[in-house]
């Protein structure tokens, strides 16, 4: 059990999310040769291309979902969703510097509508519409984002699922999508609620029964015999990160370390398989555990940093 804070656990979550991001950024699909004797480092680049230490598309939609996260209303109402989606809308116009391709189809849809009640409905449909004409909307971009959900409702695992399936649903319709994130926001709420080193198959309960099978092999270990790149499914991106967080032991900072190196390692989609590692890591081990040369040179849309992305998790904990 750890000996953070609550509040700094789940800060934790927020700035393990952005230095993990940040860390795979310059290897993504290899755009940056990856030395495993120096680990993974925040030189900017990638597909942005970006500054040293800054962070990418994972970051920049969880933050669309954070901000509504802290304010007074609730993520899983209306009146949240609807700007949860108007946030998405104003990243894809503004701050996007690198959009998935099931999320440019849905959201490019809608560019011109985003006025009034109801966007989150019709984003909804929107994407429900393409996963019914392509059947392949499993992508990883719905689990990319997820950490914050898992703080907006601490105490309350039920409700952490429904309003992870709901916002998943806004751009990835397909369940297994759905799935992922309930998964990992309640290994997310149960570390940073609990203290404990909450994991995916904790929340096991909370899929629907007819759900469960598809995630047979997390039930019984199989999936560490699964490859894990290439990364962009949702099932194989979490397996990825759920690897790279077994990969770490001992000093909370050195496990951090070792967590993201081992993300990226993984190759293909490391921003985002590190981002997912890290924000698990982050919660485990709250924020005064990553190391403070991440924190310090982290930041990116729409204007935070990590001392930032700190005082934002901790706030909507309370």
């Amino acid at each position: 059990m750890t000996t953070a804070t609550r509040a700094d656990r789940a800060a934790g979550a927020l700035l393990g999310l952005a230095c993990g991001d940040a860390a795979g950024v310059p290897y993504e699909y290899a755009t940056a040769p990856y030395d495993p004797q120096r680990g993974p480092e925040m030189i900017g680049g990638g597909l942005g291309p970006y500054a040293p230490g800054e962070w990418s598309d994972d970051t920049q939609m969880a933050l669309c979902i954070a901000r509504v996260a802290a304010s007074n209303t609730p993520i899983d109402s209306p009146e949240g969703l609807d700007a949860i989606a108007r946030g998405f809308l104003d990243w894809l116009r503004e701050g996007a510097t690198d959009v998935g391709t099931q999320t440019r189809q849905v959201l490019g849809a809608l560019q011109a509508d985003d006025d009034g009640p109801g966007l989150a409905e019709r984003m909804t449909m929107l994407a429900a519409e393409l996963h019914a004409r392509s059947g392949r909307t499993a992508g990883n971009g719905a689990l990319m984002r997820t950490a914050p959900i898992a703080l907006a409702f601490p105490d309350d695992p039920e409700r952490t699922a429904r309003a992870a399936r709901l916002i998943a649903e806004l751009t990835h319709a397909d369940p297994l999508a759905g799935d992922s994130c309930v998964l990992w926001c309640e290994a997310i709420r149960r570390s940073v609620a609990d203290g404990v080193q909450g994991r995916p198959e904790d929340g096991f309960g909370l899929l629907p029964a007819e759900r469960r099978d598809a995630w047979a092999a997390l039930a019984d270990g199989t999936w560490r015999q699964s490859a894990l790149a290439p990364n962009g499914f949702t099932v194989t991106a979490l397996y990825a990160a759920l690897h790279a967080v077994e990969q770490t032991a001992g000093d909370p900072a050195d496990s951090f370390r070792a967590g993201i190196a081992a993300a990226v390692a993984l190759g293909d989609d490391t921003d985002t398989i590190a981002a997912i590692t890290g924000s698990l890591l982050g919660a485990w081990a709250g924020a005064t555990a990553i190391p403070a040369q991440r924190t310090g040179a982290v930041h990116g849309w729409p204007g935070y940093d990590g001392a930032g992305l700190r005082e934002l998790g901790a706030y909507i904990v309370g």
